[in-house]
């Protein structure tokens, strides 16, 4: 398996090399932009936010993807060529799909660079497992839980990372994104008042998550996590455990169970019909659902629907 890993690797970075050839002579830079590469949707809507009109911004995953799993397209190696700056998660969340893509696309300004931006620097990290943790517990991430995104002060943090990038590459332009970045900022603590406020009255209230990706948001409003649809991060669910699950939420009265569109409706439809608890789909990032392509909208979406959950909960 390991060898057949290797050959495949080998094939994808052979492609892109060939794909980057093959499009040099086409390719016309629009030398009024820098080129910003993200790996994930909500690095990319926060650079266009901190960027303005000084950047051209793409994405490699998709808002509906999992984050974990993407496929890692020869396409993708002629982006990381081109880009003036790349943006990761980090905490080791793209270890299965981006490192082949960072080496094929030999480019040295992205590959610990000054174009090289790691998004996670100065967030506080939760669920750092002791020892680096263990395969045994499943897909655990030994830094810690890189599904910070959902936290909009850790975004400021995110935001202050990319405008240090872009600085980097093009100081000329630095009063213009520290403006930019001061706005951001400033709509952030504007907007998570109103957040805060419409989440204030379900302080403490018990949710499951299909996977462990809602620690910081939870963290943040105040939420109750008592339990997962997954045994394991990344190991799917069994018949023992979700009967387990099911006793926990019946006995905790837990009526909200979050998961995002990537994962399956079958066992979650199952678990709410047993405890009569709401299943919201919610996005991982900015466009995993329709009206959430931005920063502000998707976290605007996540708390509409979680406090709109809980409120009919409490009715009922």
């Amino acid at each position: 398996m390991k060898t057949l890993a290797f050959a495949h690797r080998i094939v994808l970075v052979v492609l892109g090399a060939l794909a980057i050839v093959a499009a040099a002579g086409s390719f016309v830079p629009a030398a009024a932009k820098l080129y910003v590469v993200t790996t994930t949707p909500d690095l990319a809507a926060i650079a266009r936010e901190v960027g303005g009109d000084k950047v051209k911004v793409e994405a490699l995953a998709l808002g509906t993807q999992d984050p974990h799993f993407v496929d890692a397209k020869p396409s993708f190696i002629v982006k990381l060529n081109r880009a003036d700056l790349y943006v990761k998660r980090g905490l080791e969340l793209e270890v299965g799909w981006a490192p082949v893509l960072e080496n094929g696309a030999r480019n040295p300004a992205i590959l610990g660079g000054p174009g090289y931006v790691d998004a996670s620097v100065g967030i506080p990290k939760l669920e750092i497992p002791p020892g680096g943790g263990s395969r045994a517990l499943g897909d655990v991430h030994p830094f810690g839980n890189p599904h910070y995104q959902r936290d909009p002060v850790n975004a400021k943090t995110i935001a202050r990372n990319i405008v240090d990038g872009l600085v980097r590459v093009d100081d000329n332009n630095r009063e213009y994104y520290e403006q930019r970045l001061a706005d951001f900022d400033r709509r952030i603590d504007e907007r998570l008042a109103g957040w805060l406020q419409a989440l204030a009255p379900y302080r403490g209230a018990k949710i499951v998550e299909y996977h462990k990706d809602w620690e910081y948001f939870a963290n943040r409003f105040g939420l109750d996590l008592v339990g997962e649809m997954e045994p394991k991060p990344g190991v799917a669910p069994s018949p023992s455990h979700l009967a387990y699950l099911i006793g926990l939420m019946q006995a905790q009265h837990v009526k909200v169970l979050v998961k995002e569109p990537y994962y399956p409706d079958n066992l979650t439809h199952v678990v709410a019909e047993k405890t009569g608890a709401a299943v919201l789909t919610l996005p991982e990032s900015p466009g995993g659902v329709p009206g959430t392509d931005d920063y502000f909208s998707f976290i605007d979406y996540i708390v509409k629907q979680i406090a709109g959950a809980l409120k009919k909960a409490n009715q009922q």
